[in-house]
């Protein structure tokens, strides 16, 4: 066999091997012959003409975005930053390569004016205590504008929202003024209800004298339980009786 002919095998077989192409179970491969889609590819041995068809590679898989922290205003005037992470997915390979230059970088930059913009239109503590009602409607945004693209976005979380120090100080006074006041009114309530119960053991006890009586034993059987040198003996209510009304009767006359 001649060197030329040998020569010419070779070239023959890089180029053909050079058409082979592998993709894997995630991936789709989008072809074009001579400048024109021909369609998508799905996994496995995939063979293309050099030189006249070529393969972009699109990954199906979820995509973890960071989305840079962004300087929003909210809407009652506040001054924060705040970043957050998008996780979306390639679901029409087509789409994503003819209807935009470069999905990636083009749902990132989508992402940040959408933070900045969703956000924008809310008070800061909307923002702070309805953070997965925020996300939704950030998914919501995001989905409907890249759905174009052959993109879905599948979750938006509001990662970290950072606060000016002068507001985190005086968010800490006003969660400490809002603790001391249920205190207080915890406090209150406490002595509202023991000031009504001590109402009603008052009236039992003025009902019924004998009632009094042990509840004088009572409180002399706790008070000698104690290490006490004093001694009280309680007087019965009774043996007063007889002065207090002759001392009303000598006040009247």
């Amino acid at each position: 066999m001649s060197t030329p002919l040998i020569v010419v095998i070779v070239i023959v077989g890089l180029i053909i091997f050079s058409g082979v192409k592998i993709l894997y179970e995630y991936e789709r491969g989008v072809i074009f012959r001579l400048g024109r889609l021909s369609g998508t590819k799905g996994p496995g041995f995939k063979w293309i003409i050099p030189g006249i068809d070529k393969m972009i590679k699109i990954s199906l898989r979820v995509i973890t975005m960071d989305v840079p922290p962004q300087d929003v205003i909210t809407k009652d005037n506040v001054s924060l930053k705040v970043n957050a992470v998008v996780y979306f997915k390639v679901v029409e390979p087509e789409k994503a390569i003819i209807q935009v230059e470069n999905y990636l970088y083009a749902t990132s930059q989508l992402a940040q004016t959408t933070l900045r913009s969703v956000l924008g239109q809310v008070e800061l503590d909307d923002l702070l205590a309805e953070r997965e009602k925020l996300n939704l409607k950030l998914q919501d945004v995001l989905d409907r504008q890249t759905d174009a693209w052959g993109i879905k976005v599948t979750l938006v979380e509001v990662k970290y929202v950072d606060l000016p120090q002068d507001m985190q100080r005086a968010m800490a006074r006003q969660a400490e003024a809002e603790r001391e006041r249920r205190a207080k009114v915890i406090a209150a309530e406490g002595e509202f209800q023991a000031s009504t119960k001590l109402s009603e053991a008052s009236d039992i006890l003025s009902k019924n004298p004998m009632a009094l009586q042990l509840r004088y034993l009572q409180t002399m059987l706790a008070m000698s339980s104690e290490k006490s040198s004093t001694i009280i003996l309680p007087l019965p209510i009774e043996i007063l009786t007889p002065f207090i009304e002759k001392y009303k009767r000598d006040s009247s006359s």
